[in-house]
């Protein structure tokens, strides 16, 4: 048996070589390693998969959210509404602009955030929410939406973990998860569903005078060279990583299907394991699994993943330590919230080997290993 990894790139990278080694020699050989055609060639070809009018390259996902929230012209003191359980780059940018987080409940099955608990938490101060499409699954971005619209608030989707997944609303209408807000905010980091041999990150809208300003944000604020009509900064896609995600883009629906399978096996084996609940599938998404995370029930989990690891089998806990309850947010002198279902999951969670080139026998494996050590 392959040795097990958490995201096998080596192997990924083996199946498409040849496109990829002759892609980043062209880039070579151009000499336009920045803002180069390659650069626009991904641009256009990912807002014509997500059906977008404008996609934004830029260096990495923490600052897609950052120029997002500077484009939607929110103040020092504003409030933004977001989970807690999410990874730190969600929250980390709301504070860095002087903006105040305000941490909501998620749903215990679909890990997302809870639209109940939106309508709980807006103020006069509240000017966005920033939902996140956690491991994979759109958050229930209709119900969001008609908060938003009878609020007058900015939305803006963290879709760093759901690139490719689907939600589908109560008229048939189905949107690519980064498509329904006001703006969307992408990762390519390598280990995401479409990841690049680096750093790099997208933002997309469908608004022009938001595109624009975002563009400009990006490029320190200028309007033509040197001309800086904004404060912006400097956060750019390279050609290189460019040219790796022109060939990857071509493939992420197989990827994700790929994953979807794994998934699906996953949760077959672990059906009658009493100890065990596995993802949940929301009837208007289609899941791309980004992450395959178990809610473990009178398990040491801590323990578990020790055991994993004894068997050659790494995991993951995504996240040990919930937003809220972070030191970095002590300097904003939040309020104290009450989470139980944040706390709760973040007790319990605990994520398995997910990525394109898992096989049979190391699906096998892991997953006797899992059942053996639960039960």
């Amino acid at each position: 048996m392959r040795p097990i990894q958490m995201v096998d790139l080596k192997r990924q990278y083996a199946g498409i070589k040849q496109a990829v080694d002759e892609a980043v020699a062209a880039v070579m050989d151009s000499t336009a390693f920045i803002n180069g055609q390659t650069v626009v060639d991904f641009s256009d070809q990912l807002a014509a998969y997500l059906d977008v009018k404008h996609v934004i390259p830029c260096a990495n996902g923490t600052d897609a959210l950052q120029i997002a929230l500077m484009a939607a012209g929110l103040q020092p003191g504003d409030e933004v509404i977001t989970p807690s359980f999410t990874y730190i780059a969600t929250t980390e940018v709301i504070a860095l602009l002087r903006l105040t987080p305000v941490f909501v409940e998620v749903d215990p099955d679909t890990f997302c955030m809870d639209p109940s608990a939106i309508e709980k938490a807006i103020t006069p101060k509240t000017k966005a929410i920033v939902p996140v499409h956690l491991y994979g699954q759109s958050a229930d971005m209709e119900k969001i939406l008609e908060i938003a619209k009878a609020h007058h608030l900015h939305v803006i989707e963290d879709n760093a973990q759901a690139i490719g997944a689907d939600y589908t609303f109560s008229d048939g209408t189905v949107k690519k998860t980064g498509t329904m807000g006001d703006i969307g905010c992408t990762s390519f980091f390598p280990s995401k569903n479409l990841g690049c041999f680096g750093d790099g990150g997208a933002v997309c809208t469908n608004d022009d005078s938001l595109a624009e300003k975002m563009r400009m944000i990006a490029n320190h604020g200028q309007s033509k060279k040197y001309y800086h009509d904004v404060v912006g900064c400097n956060s750019r896609l390279d050609s290189i990583q460019a040219a790796v995600l022109n060939i990857k883009l071509k493939q992420l629906d197989r990827y994700n299907a790929a994953r979807f399978e794994a998934a699906a096996y996953y949760t077959a084996a672990f059906k009658e394991n009493p100890r065990i609940k596995t993802p949940c599938i929301a009837p208007n998404n289609k899941h791309v699994f980004h992450q395959y995370t178990l809610v473990m029930e009178g398990v040491d989990r801590n323990q578990l993943v020790e055991q994993l690891a004894s068997a050659q089998i790494p995991a993951m806990i995504y996240y040990p330590v919930p937003a809220h309850r972070q030191k970095m947010f002590s300097f904003l002198n939040l309020p104290k919230v009450d989470l139980p279902v944040t706390d709760w999951l973040t007790e319990r969670v605990v994520s398995l080997p997910m990525h394109t080139e898992l096989d049979r026998e190391q699906l096998d494996y892991i997953t006797d290993k899992v059942n053996y050590f639960t039960k």
